[in-house]
């Protein structure tokens, strides 16, 4: 709503086209703060996941990228509110400037000597030249939140960085909960209503076109140019963010309720790698294949919760995770369950946990394809665990029949000692398919893409060997990195006509490399759909 007189004023041609610049970028400032907090509104979208995947597989995928679509929104909210912040900086000097040019004749300072009096109807909020813009912006309700939504959003854009995300999980963690104060900020922000305009009635009695011109003879006698009247704009922030604002109080009381039922840990396992497992039932806990969980210790932090991928079966009566131990939070889990003790831990010895969740992903769907290739990179095969784990109860223990009639299986490590706590399932799987003599139903690959010199010697002199030297299958382990050319030129060739299932959990250059595959291996007679573990 720019205002006539500041559109009529040819002495600062530059300078007002600043208000438009501001309030363009306000507008979709309101759209995106809409938008940021759905993607993480967990509940929400796996219930809506379950109620569209039956009928738009292509739909339900989307959601599985809710934290890319946050990133994207949140990049939008900071490059809308420098903008803004630019356009404003410009505004207040305008406004400044028209208070310290003291001449009668100009049309900028009659506008603002406009409610100078009793009157208050203003247009400049800056209302005197004796003060400035800075202690403006400091003693006005639209400077003070202006303020504090910039702070914020510098810490909870900086801070999220992957390099301290990853390094500082925690530095992460707490200031992304500044959103709360950029939240009420926003809301307030537009309470101060200093972007202003003629109203409405005053249109109608003030005829602007002609009057702009003759502003000496405003509210003279026998003149038919009143002195305007303005009014500031209402606050429509609020309109936009107040049904995602409830949506995610909804959310947080969902959580807050989940947090307080009551858990167990019925068995700790400690596995060479270093990699934590827990063995873990609650009342009412029901999940499917490749969820995952946040876990909460209150002995380590009562405010951190960190997502780990379930690698238990729906099938079995008790949920599990698999814990790598990389940093504080990890380390003091690890040590609270006794890891760092030879002597065993007692059942009340455990540390108290909580869990919200459980959350679908994109591996839930893994039965809907009749030919799967999962791909898993380190610790990122946690979710093909528990895929793996149904199957074998499935198809092989139980005799079910499951629309999926081949899986490839692809992991890829970086060291030795990851391969172990895994190795146990694979060994499992292996001996029950070739004594139900259905081997063909799954092919795997392990690949170990880094080795030292004497491990390498190692391998040479064991190579002959009937099971692998490194995990003890009978499938050899192979060296360096997949040809995934020649995998799914080979993977297309033996399914013709089906739709391949292609999900992976791994680092995001893998992710484009196999993303990439799917794009160029999928003809007329084969598709390779795509699904990435995001969480």
């Amino acid at each position: 709503v720019f205002n006539f007189y500041l559109e009529r004023d040819k002495l600062n041609k530059k300078r007002r086209h600043a208000l438009p610049w501001a309030r363009a970028p306000a507008a979709c400032l309101n759209f995106n703060c809409m938008l940021i907090l759905l993607p993480v509104c967990r509940n929400l979208l796996s219930f809506l996941r379950g109620s569209i995947q039956c009928c738009s597989r292509t739909a339900a995928r989307q959601l599985d990228r809710n934290l890319t679509f946050h990133k994207l929104v949140a990049y939008m909210i900071a490059f809308h509110t420098a903008v803004h912040i630019v356009a404003h900086l410009f505004n207040f000097e305008y406004f400044m400037d028209a208070q310290l040019d003291r001449n009668s004749s100009l049309l900028t300072f009659v506008l603002s000597e406009i409610g100078n009096g009793d009157n208050a109807s203003f247009l400049n909020p800056i209302r005197t030249n004796e003060t400035n813009p800075t202690i403006v912006m400091f003693t006005t309700i639209a400077g003070l939140t202006g303020v504090a939504i910039t702070l914020a959003l510098i810490l909870i854009i900086t801070s999220s960085m992957e390099v301290i995300r990853r390094s500082y999980f925690e530095v992460f963690w707490y200031t992304h909960h500044l959103f709360v104060i950029f939240f009420i900020a926003l809301v307030f922000h537009g309470f101060g209503r200093i972007v202003r305009g003629q109203t409405n009635k005053d249109l109608l009695v003030h005829n602007s076109t002609l009057c702009a011109d003759r502003f000496e003879e405003w509210g003279q006698p026998g003149s038919n140019c009143t002195v305007p009247v303005f009014a500031g704009n209402p606050p429509m922030t609020w309109k936009w963010v107040v049904a995602p604002m409830f949506l995610y109080l909804c959310e947080r009381l969902v959580r807050f309720y989940r947090s307080h039922q009551k858990v167990v840990i019925t068995k700790v396992v400690m596995h060479p790698s270093k990699t934590l497992e827990l063995q873990m039932k609650r009342k009412g806990f029901h999940m499917e294949v490749g969820q995952y969980v946040f876990i909460q210790c209150p002995s380590v932090s009562r405010l951190e919760w960190h997502p780990f991928t379930l690698t238990s079966a729906p099938e079995e009566d008790y949920f599990s995770a698999h814990i790598r131990i990389v940093g504080d939070w990890t380390q003091a889990l690890y040590e609270a369950c006794g890891g760092d003790r030879n002597e065993p831990q007692e059942a009340w010895q455990m540390p108290k946990v909580a869990i919200d969740g459980p959350f679908g992903t994109a591996s839930e769907d893994v039965f809907r394809y009749e030919v799967v290739m999962l791909v898993g990179a380190g610790i990122g095969v946690t979710p093909f665990a528990s895929i793996l784990k149904s199957v074998w109860y499935k198809r092989i223990q139980n005799n079910q029949e499951v629309f999926t009639k081949k899986i490839y299986f692809y992991w890829l490590c970086p060291e030795t000692q990851a391969f172990e706590w895994f190795a146990d399932l694979l060994q499992s799987l292996e001996g029950q398919m070739a004594e139900r003599e259905v081997t063909d139903f799954l092919s795997y690959n392990i690949y170990l893409t880094r080795w030292k010199e004497a491990e390498a010697a190692h391998f040479r002199v064991h190579h002959e060997a009937e099971n692998d030297p490194i995990t003890g299958l009978k499938q050899k382990t192979l060296y360096g990195k997949p040809n995934w050319d020649n995998e799914f030129t080979n993977i297309a060739s033996k399914h013709p006509g089906t739709k391949v299932g292609v999900f992976l959990c791994g680092p995001p250059q893998l992710g484009k490399s196999l993303e990439k595959q799917c794009l160029s291996h999928s003809e007329d007679d084969v598709k390779f759909i795509f699904n990435k573990e995001n969480f």
